[in-house]
């Protein structure tokens, strides 16, 4: 996935340099937001990237809970929101990702890492789940945006001609 990451940027690179400033930051904005949606839909399903489903999560222990729901939530509910997950995008580059205490979570389970569930709590290694990643079809996203973006300012300059 680095190597396809990394042809798009030499492939996008020369035709973005093409785009005027304002062109170029309102393409990026457009796309931040549009890979912030793509992220967050697959956040909300429970995969991975690769299309794998999150490692499980640790059994909880329910005994003396009765009549409370015994079933185990979904991780990750409030993660995908806008207010968490942030989507930037400037003439330079594109960001999407986490603020405040949340990134520390996201990061945590993103490289599966060990962290204390609470302040005194054991330290515990945590499963990976990428919460975070490129899909083959956010690249094309990226590829199809890049050429309509380009399109429209061949089309404004060759209708200006006439």
């Amino acid at each position: 996935m680095a190597n396809d990451l990394d042809a798009l940027e030499d492939w996008a690179g020369v035709l973005l340099s093409k785009l005027e400033p304002a062109a170029r930051s309102k393409l990026a904005r457009s796309l931040a937001q549009k890979l912030r949606r793509s992220q967050q839909q697959r956040v909300k399903q429970q995969c991975n990237p690769d299309g794998s489903p999150y490692a499980a999560r640790k059994p909880r222990d329910l005994k003396g809970k009765k009549g409370r729901i015994k079933r185990q939530a979904k991780m990750f509910q409030k993660l995908p929101k806008a207010s968490y997950m942030k989507a930037k995008g400037d003439g330079q580059s594109i960001t999407v990702g986490f603020t405040g205490r949340v990134a520390r979570i996201a990061r945590v389970h993103q490289y599966g890492l060990k962290d204390r569930a609470e302040a005194n709590a054991p330290e515990v290694r945590y499963k990976q789940r990428e919460v975070l990643g490129f899909l083959k079809l956010d690249l094309e996203l990226i590829r199809d945006e890049v050429l309509s973006a380009l399109s429209f300012k061949i089309n404004a300059q060759t209708n200006a001609q006439e």
